[in-house]
């Protein structure tokens, strides 16, 4: 028998008109698995909506509605690239149900880089701000002062479960590069290095007997037939335990792609998302575990299903 409608299990979310045919940017996770989608406009219209479109890397949804151009008013779209820390942010949501809520707060870092929660990918460049964001406020826009969307509100840390003055926002510039895809019911393909690995610490370099001031990302695993198996790229086959810590070692470090420097994994991880596209062949800087510097190709992938990969993959 067919489980009677009020057992069914319900959820909130937000989001905001992306042009007048009736696209709406919202969350991956507000939407996913949902049987019916359901719309409510700050002027009581409700509609019914089609999931066109979903990225889990990016948590990032496109949903359709069928309403008149005259009645659907797009955001405008501002440069997440431009933010800087201190500047005015105003998130609109609905949290705990609570319809058409603004909060406000500023900026108060860019550049974090933060895991999805759908899939083992991260996602850079991202927006945290201490605008009280709570749950319901997932999907709605985070503005600037002057009105323009600068990012997706997509997560917090409380442990609580509310508010504690640390929110995330997806940049609204990796939405300006997804969107047009995810509107077409397409995936969007990220480029894929398949390399599991770590910011080189201090610490590790000199268990390595690396230089001194080096810095990179410590490769710590290498995907089977991934381009950087294929190009050679070897991960870590050491571990030391030293006052009860577990360092992995042994592994390539990468220092810089295509000329950039790379000190951390987040710049890798930037460079490739906001860099690259699949089938483009860039070029690896690498010192290995012997001191010994060499310059590599490599020929990214398509990013395979999520689900069949773990770990820290870029």
């Amino acid at each position: 028998p067919q489980q009677p409608r009020e057992y069914y299990n319900h959820g909130l979310g937000s989001g905001f008109v992306w042009d007048k045919e009736g696209h709406i940017v919202t969350n991956y996770h507000v939407v996913a698995d949902a049987t019916d989608v359901e719309v409510v406009f700050a002027d009581g219209t409700e509609a019914k909506a089609e999931v066109l479109g979903t990225d889990p890397d990016a948590d990032l949804a496109v949903i359709k509605v069928d309403l008149p151009a005259e009645d659907l008013h797009p955001v405008t779209l501002g440069d997440s690239d431009a933010l800087q820390p201190g500047q005015i942010a105003i998130a609109i949501g609905n949290p705990f149900g609570q319809d058409f809520t603004m909060t406000s707060g500023i900026i108060s870092a860019v550049g974090r880089t933060i895991r999805s929660g759908n899939s083992p990918f991260s996602i850079p460049e991202v927006i945290q701000t201490d605008a009280p964001i709570n749950p319901g406020n997932s999907g709605g826009p985070l503005l600037n002062r002057h009105g323009e969307v600068i990012g997706i509100n997509t997560m917090i840390i409380s442990r609580s479960g509310a508010s504690a003055g640390i929110g995330f926002a997806v940049p609204i510039n990796i939405a300006k590069t997804v969107v047009p895809t995810l509107m077409k019911g397409e995936r969007y393909e990220y480029s894929w290095l398949g390399i599991t690995g770590t910011t080189l610490t201090p610490e590790v370099a000199d268990f390595m007997d690396l230089p001194d001031g080096t810095r990179g990302v410590l490769v710590i695993d290498v995907a089977t037939n991934s381009p950087a198996d294929k190009a050679g790229l070897r991960g870590s086959d050491k571990t030391l335990k030293v006052a009860g810590a577990e360092y992995q070692l042994g592994g390539d470090v990468i220092t810089a792609i295509d000329d950039q420097p790379v000190e951390e994994m987040d710049d890798l991880i930037a460079y490739l998302v906001e860099e690259t596209r699949p089938g483009d062949t860039v070029t690896l800087t690498v010192l290995h575990p012997n001191g010994e510097q060499e310059t590599l190709k490599v020929t990214l992938a398509a990013r395979p299903d999520f689900s069949k990969i773990n770990g820290r993959n870029k």
